[in-house]
């Protein structure tokens, strides 16, 4: 009898793939915005969250809310930003996209206005404005894809903090698996055909790689001999 593949138990909701939220600082997104006003924001602490890969920093709003934002590059506590139409552009600020000029280097992106940011969230990233239309800002995102926003969607001028977290080498498997698991990460990734019959629809047949025979050979390398070696007799007779 078969069992789930990993994608069903995950999608099933069981413990061991479920996200450690109580662990994570919260929701990193944006104030909400009156039409025509302008906000300030006292950057009042820079938190870790194991839920972001980018350090967050802790706003205290003009308007009294209280909310996280990936902090950008350059960014101290004690530091000021402002939201709105005609504000500075400096790392930190957050202006509408038709409000910004082209080239600038900018991140965490609305995909509509007023949804507190969706895209250009992870650490080192961040995008450029390529073209202004009047109803269409064309973004070049990290992945060199271009992609369409509406003018009034809102993003933060910089680049965020923690470029070098990719640079600096786990060196040990159990390293990564742990780094993985505090986010909900599966890890390692395992193809179908690696599995045994019983776990995948691909799997089996007494070999990952379909087609490539299993024996080895009298004169292969030590590391490369291994399971069948050099064996007189393998497949069918043939008389």
């Amino acid at each position: 009898m078969g069992k789930n593949l990993i994608q069903q138990k995950r999608g099933k909701g069981s413990p061991r793939y479920r996200a450690p939220s109580f662990r994570y600082k919260g929701t990193a997104n944006f104030a909400r915005y009156e039409e025509g006003k302008t906000i300030n924001g006292n950057i009042t602490n820079i938190v870790h969250s194991s839920g972001h890969s980018a350090p967050l920093m802790e706003l205290k709003y003009s308007n009294g809310e209280v909310g996280l934002l990936q902090a950008p590059e350059g960014i101290k506590v004690g530091d000021k930003i402002e939201m709105g139409k005609d504000v500075e552009l400096k790392a930190g600020n957050i202006l509408p996209l038709k409000n910004i000029p082209e080239g600038t280097s900018i991140y965490n992106i609305e995909s509509n206005p007023g949804d507190g940011g969706k895209f250009v969230r992870t650490s080192g990233a961040f995008a450029k404005i390529i073209t202004k239309m009047d109803d269409d800002i064309v973004v070049e995102l990290p992945s060199s894809k271009r992609r369409s926003f509406q003018p009034e969607c809102r993003a933060v001028i910089g680049v965020i903090a923690g470029s070098g977290r990719t640079e600096k080498p786990f060196l040990k498997a159990g390293n990564k698996f742990y780094a993985m698991h505090a986010k909900n990460k599966l890890w390692p990734i395992v193809s179908g055909t690696s599995m045994n019959a019983v776990s995948h629809p691909f799997g089996g047949s007494s070999s990952h790689a379909k087609g490539i025979p299993t024996q080895s050979a009298r004169n292969d390398p030590p590391g490369r001999k291994v399971g069948k070696i050099a064996p007189k007799r393998t497949g069918r007779l043939k008389r």
